[in-house]
């Protein structure tokens, strides 16, 4: 059974940082594509960045330069390091692996706010 478990949220202020975690069990976060998303009030869900199984990053225009991911296969977790935060990063955010199936993480909230 695939389970994801996001954890690390919380509320910062503007221009702060937070590291998010996803761990894995039951699947191994190097086996395909990871992704994180979000979704903020009143938004759809978008696509914040992916890293694949040879390790090469991509990220959303709106989050380029200041949003990390990185893996830990050890930990069999995936990061997302997130700095210079914004108001507008203000969602949920979601870990997201396809192997088979769509499998998703519960979410963990972060918030950025003065």
């Amino acid at each position: 059974q695939v389970q994801l478990v996001e954890s690390g949220g919380g509320l910062v202020q503007p221009g702060g940082s937070l590291r998010l975690s996803c761990a894995a069990s039951g699947i191994m976060v190097s086996i395909s594509v990871m992704g994180w998303y979000r979704q903020g009030p009143g938004k759809e869900r978008e696509l914040v960045g992916t890293i694949t199984s040879g390790g090469s990053t991509n990220y959303a225009d709106s989050v380029k330069g200041r949003f990390t991911i990185s893996r830990d296969n050890a930990k069999n977790t995936v990061y997302l390091q997130m700095n210079s935060l914004k108001p507008e990063d203000t969602a949920v955010y979601y870990c997201n692996i396809f192997w088979g199936s769509n499998y998703w993480g519960q979410g963990t909230q972060v918030t950025v706010s003065s």
